[in-house]
């Protein structure tokens, strides 16, 4: 057997060139290719008729000859699936009921997340309580600490002297209101057994007519009440005990929170964002940075017109010499951190130590004030000063301090309308359609063109 030279013509060797064997293969190559394109297109085309509705399949497409279908057959209408039906079966329920449905249970859901919720806020209320109180000291002493940071303190010296500075003025006032009220209870007794005896003599000569055993027999009842719930009132020592203890706590926990929150809020803020996926990071930030915007702006505010309600009717106590004005006047401001409710109460207690004091034309007079003082603050104060950004309807603030009573006694009162606020802005900031500010600190990272 011998070599054959590749370069000699095929007769020589008596079989295919290599030109014509490299064309065979490119031909079944090529072949193979278009084979696989035609199956894809035909692929395609069936995936679309079969997503197509089956009204217009059956428009499009003239009837195939040959055995009827099976519901064709027997005699019975097909039933057209529904964009919203999983299967058959779900085609015979009205479409009214299923989106019923759908929405009964993702409400069921939500109901049972909500009430999980709070579940755990009850049973960790002696800590998300004071840290609520701590975010709205917060927002009450930031601009404080931001003008000393200004003035080239360290942040640590700044929020030091800020909240000593507050803590000093609550000590001092409350030294003040107490000190007063000792040396104004022995008075106050004095007139409010004149009082009692004023109201005896009236209901013995008045319309009642009482006589002077019915008296006794109601006084004699009232101390067997007493006596038999003695129990009750021990118990409440031994829990007032216990709230003493709570609260205690919960005043040390204020302390520290509203330290570092005036400190490192914002280093806290950012690291809670990063927890987030990217996507969402900048619309939560920037939701998050209005809310605690409208929260000092309402604080802020709250203070300002509690101030000026608690001067108000403090100047009509003083001018008409009702005991304990100054301590009056300091319920009044504190009850008006709860809108509506708050400055009634204490509006009422200034009215009934007026009563008992000064009698009933003095109280009146001090009843008109408090009225004044609280339609000035509704109709002028709270609009001019709060402004619409944390404007909210009286019927959410009434159900809001509803429910913070009944998860958190006062304490609930207090925190319920300003977390309403800041949840009211936040919802609103997320639901906007608009794209947030690029914060001035982001990084912008181009890819180079190749």
């Amino acid at each position: 057997m011998g070599w054959t030279d590749v370069s000699c013509p095929p007769c020589c060797v008596g079989g295919p060139s290599l030109r014509e064997v490299r064309l065979s293969r490119f031909e079944r190559i090529r072949g193979r290719l278009r084979r696989a394109y035609e199956s894809g297109r035909e692929s395609a085309r069936a995936g679309r008729v079969a997503e197509a509705p089956e009204e217009t399949t059956t428009t499009a497409s003239p009837p195939t000859p040959g055995p009827a279908s099976a519901s064709t057959a027997t005699g019975q209408p097909s039933t057209a699936l529904h964009a919203s039906t999983a299967s058959r079966d779900d085609a015979d329920v009205p479409h009214a009921l299923r989106i019923a449905a759908a929405w009964s249970w993702r409400l069921i859901a939500i109901g049972i997340v909500a009430w999980a919720l709070l579940k755990i806020v009850g049973t960790i209320r002696i800590v998300i309580i004071p840290l609520a109180i701590a975010l709205l000291l917060s927002a009450l002493l930031a601009p404080a600490v931001g003008w000393l940071l200004r003035v080239r303190f360290p942040r640590s010296l700044a929020t030091g002297v800020v909240l000593v500075g507050g803590l000093a003025a609550v000590v001092g006032t409350l030294t003040l209101v107490v000190n007063e009220f000792i040396r104004g209870v022995p008075e106050l007794s004095e007139k409010s057994s004149q009082g009692v005896r004023q109201i005896q003599d009236w209901l013995k000569t008045g319309p009642l007519h009482v006589s002077d055993s019915q008296i006794n027999h109601y006084i004699d009842e009232a101390q067997t009440w007493i006596t038999g719930n003695s129990k009750t009132f021990t118990s409440g020592a031994l829990s007032a005990t216990a709230t003493l203890a709570e609260v205690l706590t919960g005043t040390i926990l204020v302390l520290f929170a509203t330290f570092f929150f005036l400190r490192d809020g914002n280093k806290i803020w950012r690291f809670l964002v990063r927890l987030l996926p990217v996507a969402a990071r900048w619309k939560v930030d920037d939701a998050g940075r209005a809310a605690w915007s409208t929260l000092g702006a309402y604080v802020r505010a709250t203070v300002l017109v509690a101030f000026i309600d608690a001067v108000g009717i403090g100047i009509f106590l003083v001018i008409f010499d009702v005991p304990f004005a100054f301590p009056l006047a300091a319920l009044v401001f504190l009850g008006a951190f709860i809108p509506i409710v708050g400055a009634a109460l204490s509006g009422g207690v200034a009215v009934l130590v007026a009563l008992v004091d000064s009698g009933p034309v003095t109280a009146l007079i001090i009843l008109g004030a408090v009225i004044g003082v609280q339609q000035v603050e509704g109709h002028v104060l709270q609009p001019l000063i709060m402004g619409r950004a944390v404007a909210i309807h009286p019927l959410a603030v009434i159900i809001g301090i509803a429910a913070g009573v009944v998860l958190a006694g006062i304490a609930g009162a207090l925190v319920a309308v300003p977390l309403i606020a800041v949840l009211n802005t936040a919802i609103r900031r997320l639901a906007a359609r608009t794209v947030p500010d690029t914060p001035p600190d982001a990084v912008v990272v181009a890819a180079q063109a190749p």
